[in-house]
């Protein structure tokens, strides 16, 4: 979205980038953003590559007097409005400026005097009236500008028993910025797509449904560099793809978040590519486009060597496992010899979703962040409770420490120390209406970890993390964290009851 611009850098820019793209044009107040406007700008945005918006400067005297930086504002919202700016020349001046393909107005001008008609008919562009698409919500089309509506409930009775308060946060995050951190795992391309129910079959008991709009985030381990770069580290990325358009979009969205990407290509794989159907706001189904083959011989060699040339100047590892091939063991052994041989804290998470892997492998983490599933899994323990199974665990993998999350009952922390004996608490779960699960756990990890290796213990860093969690689930997508809007929820934050 690009707004705080003029008419005339819009003009040059989509000029710049138009090429073969058709571009649509939406002008109006848009005093009070309503569900009528929403449906409008989603259909004018169906219809071409690039939607620009202008907004009248001068309120009609009849209109509730919100300011032209307010509604810049609520138009900067909207994921699918790609400019934005307040009309400061007439309408038919950046018309015939900008030219742009079909201009979409509001049903209800069909039959009155339509200056655009005739601009349009000079170049050949099209003029469309419409109501736009039906079934479209505010929560479907919010952009990736993160806004963090509610408050965060954090557990006080947890502060004071590990001794330390919501001041010593943004002290402990400025320590992120001189971090180094090599994150190495499978990437994925997750893709929402949100569709408007239509009905049920009159053939089969199938529902149907028409897809609206649809939007692709940065996955898997690729989120969780983007996480640690968004938090301040300077970060390397290895990681697999295919020879197809996700991997482009990975490698740019790695670009866009600062993260230095060391990306080999395998042929015989797409990259992983997962989507999510969404109808009214609920998941109606997941198509996952993958291969789970572990990657041959000649790129383990190749990232083992893109590794070695950066281990020296790397102070944290991070391996973001989601069994999809990127990290068979023999990789995996080569590189825990290679980083405990220089002493780098490591730390690690290995997920069992629909796909089955076993976290216990990396052995020796600082940290690792298995679901309960996954330690189970692990420890091959269905019947132990929580705490005998997280210290099984710790002893398998050899590991200093467990946090085991547990979706909506929030994180099980499970700590060895000297002496052999070891300490278990809890937080909660501080997002009391989650929008969007995806993403929790990459975010406590990459959190947690940095706060690990700035010198935190377990407790204040997996509260940090839990911070970085319920942020992200109060969203929709896996958006990079940054410091600022933990500071800013740290701010808000209120003590549970």
């Amino acid at each position: 979205m690009k707004t705080n611009i003029d008419g005339r850098q819009i003009v040059a820019e989509v000029a710049a980038s138009r090429k073969d793209k058709k571009v649509c044009f939406v002008s109006g107040y848009f005093n009070i953003m309503h569900p009528g406007h929403l449906r409008l700008l989603s259909f004018a945005a169906d219809l071409a590559d690039i939607l620009v918006v202008g907004l009248y400067k001068n309120l009609r005297a009849t209109d509730a007097g919100f300011t032209e930086e307010q509604r810049l504002s609520v138009m900067q919202a909207l994921r699918f409005v790609d400019y934005c700016f307040v009309l400061e020349d007439s309408l038919e001046v950046f018309l015939r400026e900008l030219k742009p393909d079909i201009v979409v107005k509001g049903k209800e001008f069909e039959d009155e005097d339509n200056i655009e008609a005739s601009i349009l008919q000079e170049y050949g562009g099209t003029l469309l009236f419409s109501s736009g698409n039906t079934g479209v919500s505010a929560s479907d089309l919010l952009a990736e500008t993160p806004l963090l509506s509610q408050p965060l409930y954090y557990p006080p009775d947890f502060l004071e028993r590990h001794k330390f308060d919501l001041s010593e946060i943004q002290p402990l995050m400025q320590a992120f910025r001189s971090l180094r951190v090599c994150v190495i795992g499978d990437v994925i391309v997750d893709e929402y797509v949100m569709c408007d129910p239509l009905g049920m079959s009159q053939e089969d008991p199938t529902l149907v449904v028409r897809p609206d709009q649809s939007h692709k985030f940065l996955g898997g381990a690729g989120i969780v560099a983007a996480h640690l770069a968004g938090l301040g580290a300077k970060v390397n990325f290895l990681t697999v793809t295919g020879n197809d358009a996700n991997g482009t979009f990975v490698r740019e969205k790695l670009r866009d978040y600062g993260v230095r990407p060391h990306i080999c290509v395998d042929d015989s794989r797409p990259t992983t590519h997962k989507q999510r159907i969404q109808c009214l706001g609920k998941n109606l189904l997941r198509i996952s486009h993958l291969r789970q083959h572990a990657i041959r011989r000649e790129l383990i060699r190749s990232l083992s060597l893109e590794f070695m040339d950066i281990i020296g100047a790397i102070d944290l590892v991070v391996f973001s496992d989601f069994n999809y091939g990127c990290l068979p063991q023999q990789f995996v052994d080569r590189l825990l010899a290679h980083t405990m041989q220089r002493g780098i804290s490591y730390v690690a998470d290995s997920q069992s979703s629909s796909q089955v892997g076993d976290v216990s492998r990396f052995r020796g983490a600082t940290m690792l962040t298995p679901t309960e599933r996954e330690a189970r899994l692990a420890t091959n323990d269905f019947e132990s409770g929580l705490v005998v199974m997280a210290e099984k665990l710790r002893r398998k993998a050899q590991a200093d420490h467990i946090a085991m999350t547990l979706g909506s009952a929030g994180v099980l922390l499970h700590s060895g120390v000297v002496g052999g004996s070891f300490l278990t608490d809890s937080i909660p779960a501080m997002c009391t209406a989650p929008k969007d699960p995806a993403g929790a756990g990459d975010s406590f990890l990459a959190a947690t970890a940095l706060a690990l290796r700035s010198g935190s213990d377990i407790w204040k860093g997996a509260f940090l993390g839990s911070l970085a969690a319920a942020i992200q689930v109060g969203r929709i997508g896996n958006i990079p964290l940054t410091q600022e809007e933990i500071i800013a929820a740290v701010a808000g934050a209120r003590p549970a009851l």
